[in-house]
């Protein structure tokens, strides 16, 4: 059962604003490979203490809806306790129990099983580390 679990890094420049990755496409690609037309779960992971992964629509306004929403529940003032970095940056680290740093979604016949309109995206609205990595992992 050496193949029942693999895993792969993603790398994800995130730049120095506010953003919503659509990851979508590179999980399909990871899929093609690991999953090999089999049945099973496809599990995202953010190592970072402030970012995300959210299963949202994409392209039609909602991601930038997301970002205006964080703002109104976690402004980038200065209440927050934790006070280094960029101002307003304690807010980031609170993201992750709004937006959780995890996903786990079904994977069927090799493919990624979502709706219509859902897409797999990393949220990140720490300036301050443009690159982020997300774990991939596929158990079939």
């Amino acid at each position: 059962m050496p193949d029942a679990f693999t895993t792969r890094i993603l790398n994800v420049s995130t730049g120095t604003r506010e953003r919503v990755v659509d990851l979508t496409a590179d999980c399909e690609d990871f899929l093609r490979e690991a999953a090999a037309g089999r049945d099973g779960l496809l599990n995202l992971f953010v190592p970072h203490a402030t970012a995300g992964i959210a299963v949202i629509e994409t392209g039609a306004g909602s991601d930038d809806d997301l970002l205006a929403a964080l703002h109104t529940l976690l402004p980038a003032d200065d209440r927050w306790q934790h006070r280094h970095g960029s101002p307003g940056h304690g807010r980031d680290h609170v993201l992750p129990a709004i937006v959780p740093p995890h996903v786990t979604l079904p994977v069927i016949g090799g493919r990624l099983e979502l709706g219509t309109w859902q897409s797999v995206c990393l949220v990140d609205t720490n300036k301050d580390n443009p690159e982020r990595k997300v774990r991939l992992s596929f158990l079939g």
